[in-house]
């Protein structure tokens, strides 16, 4: 079945991916164009569509709460994309122009959405008289298939100099400023703000190179998301900050994060799932396997695990019933000393093939301290967190790589069996060693 360019946009999309390769480059791309110029006129239509039935709700608009939601009930749409088109609508009624250039698809939903709160909110030191003109401004900023949104937010920031308004701009009001951090019920958090622009550009600029793609040695783009690159960024901005800023104190103590777990837990994952409790009856499930974190509770005994390699300890001695009897200073594990030395002789992150640099890197416990395992050189190995992650992952999930300090004093990274069915020993990562 052969394809035609006319037949594409106006056309269901249904198989239509197994078709266009009948079509030239240049076809294709008139058609990428004339298929965006169709989702202009259809927004369009569909904020005229909804703003009239606004104004003439019947039983089913009334009963679902307003336009807006009766539109997302009805559609694939959120409930706040509903009512954005609806908002839209109606802040079209006193703006005759800005909706003539919406509905003619000379101007996009988003654009038309901030000319309208210009109009809806002008300047205090604005005559009403230069509203026209502005509009005209605007609108010309906002067609074309050169207009963006950075155009459009310099002529409003144009506008509201030339008139010296008194108000703050939307973009500058640091009291509009929200972060809201929640839990779910998985354990997971949810991070959602709505910034001022400087603090937007410092946290852009904060995270600019930690969100970079990063190559593998032998070239292999990164596999990363955006998003991803983004949250691993945001990651390890908090762990700097952390790790090396003036924090002051919280609850008495430097702000870092606290994770709570009993000894025997920590020192064995299994045989402590297996060992009876005081009194003879077994190990009560809720007291097995979980570190316990101050704000967000329960943590795995692997993270914990893992997160106890490189940390600061403190030791609180409970008696039968959980109470404290007595707590010790705390002590850092590895010394500032000792992460000198791990730098000088590992370079890095030791594990083959990485490149990630010392200051991103964490000190693993080759035999874990809580296990018996000595905090000195030979049982030490710097990894960065994605690797050190995988030196804790158990064994059988993904294969257990194992890590030996070799003759040579350095560490010997052996795979496991489904990478390297013979096992052969591979040396600590060269990339920066000179």
């Amino acid at each position: 079945m052969s394809v035609y360019l006319s037949d594409v946009v106006s056309g269901s999309a249904v198989g239509l991916r197994g078709r266009l390769w009948q079509l030239s480059a240049s076809e294709l791309r008139a058609a990428a164009i004339e298929a965006s110029a169709e989702i202009l006129r259809l927004e369009a239509v569909r904020v005229a569509v909804v703003d009239e039935l606004s104004m003439r709700p019947d039983d089913q608009v009334i009963a679902s709460r307003g336009v807006g939601c009766w539109l997302a009930a009805n559609t694939m749409l959120q409930i706040r994309d509903g009512k954005k088109i609806a908002a839209l609508g109606a802040a079209l009624r006193p703006f005759p122009a800005v909706a003539a250039r919406f509905d003619d698809g000379d101007c996009s939903f988003d654009h038309a959405v901030l000319i309208v709160a210009f109009c809806e909110s002008p300047p205090k030191g604005m005559p009403e008289e230069a509203l026209p003109r502005c509009i005209d401004l605007l609108l010309a900023a906002a067609s074309g298939v050169e207009a963006t949104t950075t155009k459009v937010r310099n002529v409003i920031a144009t506008l509201e100099r030339i008139f010296e308004s008194d108000e703050i701009p939307p973009a500058e009001d640091v009291d509009r400023n929200e972060l809201r951090i929640a839990s779910t019920l998985n354990g997971r958090v949810v991070v959602r703000g709505d910034f001022d622009a400087l603090t937007g550009e410092m946290l852009l600029s904060a995270l600019s190179n930690l969100t970079m793609p990063t190559p593998a040695p032998d070239g292999t783009p990164d596999s990363r998301s955006a998003a991803k690159r983004t949250a691993d960024g945001f990651t390890e901005l908090i762990r700097r900050y952390l790790d090396c800023a003036k924090t002051g104190t919280d609850g008495g103590q430097r702000p870092h994060v606290n994770v709570h777990i009993n000894a025997r837990d920590l020192a064995e994952h299994r045989d402590c799932a297996a060992a009876s409790s005081p009194d003879g009856g077994g190990a009560a499930v809720s007291d097995l396997d979980v570190g316990h974190m101050p704000w967000l509770g329960p943590l795995s005994v692997s993270q914990t695990r893992l997160l106890g390699c490189d940390c600061f300890l403190s030791t609180v001695l409970l008696d039968g019933h959980g109470a404290p009897l007595d707590a010790k200073p705390g002590k850092r594990l590895v010394s500032a000393e000792q992460r000198v030395a791990l730098i000088a002789r590992d370079k890095g992150c030791a594990f083959p093939g990485c490149t990630c640099v010392p200051a991103w890197t964490d000190a693993h416990h080759i035999r874990h301290w809580a296990n018996g395992g000595p905090t000195v050189m030979n049982n030490l190995v710097l990894l960065c967190r994605s690797h050190h992650r995988l030196m804790h992952r158990k064994s059988g999930f993904v294969g257990k790589w194992v890590i030996r300090i070799g003759v040579d004093n350095k560490p010997w990274f052996i795979p496991p069996p489904s990478i390297d069915p013979q096992q052969h020993p591979r040396p600590a990562n060269t990339t920066f060693k000179t």
